[in-house]
């Protein structure tokens, strides 16, 4: 959002605006100055909220704020449907054969359920700050609704996750939101409404239209979000390709060619990756054994899941569970009055 100087568009002149022809030099300075603080602004409203490292809740249940003081090598992430906006920073996702790098002037946009690996820029001095704001079915279809009633939009190809620049009247929707949190009547009052402005932003962004395609679950895309959003509803379910091939009305190579156009990996490969990933949340979060965890998933046989976890994420079961609670605890928010 900051812009370099060596980038600065020619000066404005008065004409411009009906004047006399006398340039400004001074324009681009001023607005470049003026993001810069609306940054800061940001960063500090965030960091009153999200004091420790780890996830930090707020009373909005769909807004979750992240702080990471340290870098991060690639790790096995999956996400749900969500909106990722950070403050300070950088991540990159891998997925498949694409880097996706979003910061302070890139956003990620998740649609669909996904897995990827993900890797964090962050120090002690500068830690990375974010938010996620997980996508609700509901207000996007409205959302969708309405725009679809007046934008005449070129078909676009959908896709699953994207970044996508930053521009000025998000960055303003999200400081508002930020400035709301630090309020609990606020919050309550006024978030609602501007979590669905963030969305609406989105969706009206320069990938929006691509976002808008992959959310209508019309087409093969829309098909294959079907059988993720089964996958993901019952983790512990008997379910084989075989299954979700005939309630997404493919055959199964047919199934096999579109899943894995979508996400990047196999539907046996997803299903595994889904069922590892909740059974770590459950260790984590609900200290859970692993035996229990691994059965809640779907596993039958424990020392499988040892092994495939142990395979999948780099350390046993305990191991990575004992690490998710120190780096990744879950807390309130430290909501003061904030000048």
């Amino acid at each position: 959002m900051h812009m370099p100087m060596h980038l600065l568009p020619n000066p404005i002149k008065a004409q411009d605006f009906g004047g006399d022809e006398v340039e400004n030099h001074g324009s681009f300075l001023f607005i470049s100055e003026f993001e810069g603080a609306s940054v800061k602004r940001m960063i500090a409203l965030h960091q009153q909220l999200a004091q420790a490292e780890g996830y930090t809740l707020t009373v909005l249940d769909d807004v979750r704020l992240t702080r990471s003081n340290c870098s991060t090598t690639k790790t096995p992430a999956m996400s749900d449907p969500c909106i990722a906006i950070v403050l300070q920073g950088r991540k990159r996702a891998y997925f498949g054969n694409d880097v996706l790098e979003f910061d302070a002037e890139h956003y990620l946009v998740v649609a669909v359920p996904m897995p990827f690996t993900s890797a964090t820029e962050a120090t002690e001095e500068e830690p990375f700050l974010g938010l996620s704001i997980r996508v609700d079915r509901t207000t996007l279809a409205d959302l969708m609704f309405a725009i679809d009633q007046t934008q005449n939009d070129l078909p676009a190809m959908p896709k699953g996750m994207m970044t996508t620049r930053m521009d000025e009247r998000l960055s303003e929707t999200v400081q508002r939101l930020l400035e709301a949190l630090n309020s609990p009547l606020e919050a309550r009052v006024l978030g609602p409404g501007i979590v669905r402005e963030i969305c609406y932003r989105v969706l009206m962004g320069e990938q929006g239209a691509a976002m808008r395609a992959a959310l209508t679950s019309q087409g093969q895309f829309g098909r294959i979000a079907k059988a993720l959003r089964r996958i993901h509803a019952d983790y512990a379910a008997d379910i084989d390709v075989g299954t979700l091939a005939a309630e997404a009305s493919m055959s199964v190579p047919a199934f096999h060619v579109h899943f894995k156009a979508v996400t990047q990996c196999s539907p046996i490969q997803y299903l595994k990756s889904a069922r590892l990933h909740q059974a770590r949340l459950l260790m984590a979060r609900n200290d859970m054994t692993a035996q229990a965890a691994s059965a809640q998933v779907g596993y039958e046989s424990p020392s499988q899941f040892s092994r495939e976890f142990k395979r999948y994420f780099g350390r046993s079961p305990g191991e990575e569970a004992s690490a998710m609670r120190r780096h990744l605890m879950v807390r309130p928010a430290q909501m003061t009055s904030f000048p």
